[in-house]
């Protein structure tokens, strides 16, 4: 009997190996890409040691876990009730991945690390600051609305336990590169600071490779 007469397996969440490799390398290149959150575990290292710097980094991933499931819920409501919505929604998306890569261009990295004078926090304080800062920036919450459905068909039939998967992934790539950064954090920050051209080398990179995703989707959906 074929397997797809079979009903669902325990591995319909997984995507294809080709959008497993595509999502991977998007995933890896918005991590070097420098943000606010980076930005924070960096700073909070520096003044508070190590472990400001974890808190802080545990709670932006807890931010982007929450950010995770409010978007698949309302992803996965927008396509039960029209995969054309959807569609469209990939479509906004894309060109938003457009204007990101615009952005990053034009206004490059935003690694913006300061000393503190005052006294680190507790290890609880620092971790809902981190999270804090990530669950209230709209800018997160309109890329996860507009990334995740980019690696999803519209006519997915498991295309809700995908787009957890994917969200959940993406935190997964970034703990273990968070807490490499983290360990060197000090040299990190000097080198990068030291090298402006390799800061808008992650810029020039950023840009060309979300353009090319932006314009393959727009490329996909035209047709």
């Amino acid at each position: 009997m074929a397997a797809d007469a079979e009903g669902p397996t325990p591995m319909d969440f997984l995507p294809d190996s080709h959008t497993f490799v595509l999502y991977s390398l998007a995933c890896v290149l918005l991590f070097v890409t420098p943000g606010p959150d980076m930005s924070l575990w960096l700073a909070k290292t520096i003044s508070g040691g190590r472990r400001g710097g974890t808190a802080a980094m545990l709670g932006t991933q807890v931010g982007c876990v929450c950010h995770t499931v409010f978007a698949a819920i309302g992803l996965s409501a927008l396509l039960a009730a029209s995969a054309t919505a959807f569609a469209a929604m990939k479509i906004i998306g894309a060109l938003y991945l457009l204007w990101l890569a615009f952005s990053a261009i034009r206004s490059g990295s935003a690694l913006n690390v300061k000393a503190e004078a005052k006294p680190p926090g507790s290890f609880r304080s620092t971790f809902l600051l981190g999270l804090g800062v990530n669950i209230t920036n709209p800018k997160v919450v309109l890329f996860f609305l507009t990334f995740l459905p980019q690696f999803v068909q519209a006519n997915d039939p498991h295309a809700a336990q995908k787009l957890f998967f994917l969200g959940l992934y993406f935190v997964a790539i970034n703990l273990p590169l968070a807490f490499v950064l983290i360990l060197g954090a000090e040299k990190v920050v000097a080198w990068l600071k030291a090298r402006p051209r390799v800061l808008r080398g992650i810029d020039f990179t950023f840009a060309g490779v979300f353009g090319l995703f932006a314009f393959k989707i727009l490329t996909t959906q035209a047709r």
